[in-house]
């Protein structure tokens, strides 16, 4: 089947190695996460970040993979982490993903002729040129003596540009997931430790990044409705720089220190923070336009903009549903060496790359 590197999206590996650093790769940043303990009581052992400079990533795709190999390499020795498997994502728009229906008890051989017989349909460029992959999900609903099988492709340049350049910085890549799916696995876990949701629950999950906010709505843990739009932290950051006369970096560090002028408040960050709140307010409502839903539950923020100040209040404020902050490292606990405050600080920016180092307790 050609399958050289994409590998399971859902059970990813059949023999786990003994560490995994989940790799979040953004168009603003790079963060790292490395856990220990065990599925129950996971330890949070690495944690660490980078900023990336503008047009290393652009638009999901590695423009300068040089750069981006110097700086994995120096985010790694940051960290502390000795390993070099790392579990990393593609953007779920580089992927595509499809259930399929086969019969059950096939030989493996057979399976996976059938699976890439079957995926021929749905994928519009050769299969030759592609990194292919499936995961049997378990016996079909909806069709007797059959199995639901999970497929996922990628484009070959895309995949192998990574690998080369996951090389480049001494790393071994050893996992690589779908971006949305790795995001639902660290949500999940949160979901399930709060215990506030039942099997109808309706949870949105706005993760807003530097140029993209992604809005994925979970009825209990199962995906029901994914959307991009471009609207991110980066438009803040180019406010704050056109404003005080800023390069982009200046304004972005400024930003995260908290270290901007008294007016920065009124002038840039309150309506901004009103813009943005009307953005996730007309992206849930053309949810309610083209779904059979007209209700959510609750609302959940994650990414580097999430702990904006009065976002969270502003979010419940405008959809009448409660509103909070997601800290993917919740319930687990944390090694000696971490800085508890900026962990928890920061917590929320991490949520991509915790989904990816779970990989590590998957079966």
């Amino acid at each position: 089947m050609g399958v050289d590197f994409l590998i399971d999206i859902a059970s990813l590996l059949r023999r786990r190695p003994e560490e995994i650093l989940g790799i979040d790769i953004s168009a603003s940043a790079i963060k790292l996460v490395g856990l220990g303990g065990s599925t129950d009581t996971p330890m949070l052992e690495y944690c660490a970040k980078d900023a990336l400079p503008e047009g290393v990533i652009v638009d999901g795709a590695i423009e300068k993979p040089d750069e981006l190999s110097m700086a994995l390499r120096r985010l790694v020795k940051q960290s502390g982490a000795r390993t070099k498997n790392v579990a990393l994502a593609l953007p779920s728009s580089a992927v595509i993903t499809k259930t399929l229906t086969i019969p059950a008890d096939l030989p493996e051989m057979e399976m996976e002729d059938q699976v890439e017989m079957e995926a021929k349909q749905y994928i519009p460029f050769p299969l030759e040129d592609v990194s292919l992959d499936f995961f049997e999900i378990g016996p079909s609903a909806d069709t007797p003596g059959s199995v639901d099988v999970l497929i996922a492709a990628a484009r070959r340049e895309r995949v192998e540009g990574m690998q080369e350049m996951l090389e480049a910085a001494g790393l071994k890549p050893v996992v690589v997931d779908v971006n949305s799916y790795a995001t639902r696995l660290a949500l999940g876990r949160v979901i399930d430790i709060q215990a506030k949701t039942t099997p109808g629950t309706l949870s949105v999950l706005f993760r807003l990044g530097a140029s993209t906010t992604t809005m994925q709505v979970l009825r209990g843990q199962d995906l029901v409705y994914e959307r991009e739009q471009s609207v991110g932290g980066g438009q803040l950051t180019r406010k704050i720089a056109h404003y005080y006369g800023l390069s982009l970096t200046e304004a972005e560090s400024k930003k995260c220190k908290g270290s901007l002028a008294h007016d920065y408040e009124a002038r840039i960050l309150i309506p901004y923070v009103d813009g943005l709140v009307q953005e996730l307010a007309r992206a849930l409502q053309f949810f309610f336009n083209s779904t059979q839903y007209n209700k959510v539950n609750q609302v959940l923020l994650a990414g580097g903009s999430a702990l904006l100040p009065g976002l969270a209040l502003a979010v419940a404020s405008q959809v009448q549903v409660p509103c909070s902050v997601v800290n993917p490292f919740e319930g687990m606990a944390l090694g000696p060496k971490l800085d508890r405050a900026h962990v928890l600080q920061e917590a929320p920016a991490y949520l991509g790359a915790c989904g990816l180092a779970l990989r590590r307790f998957l079966n």
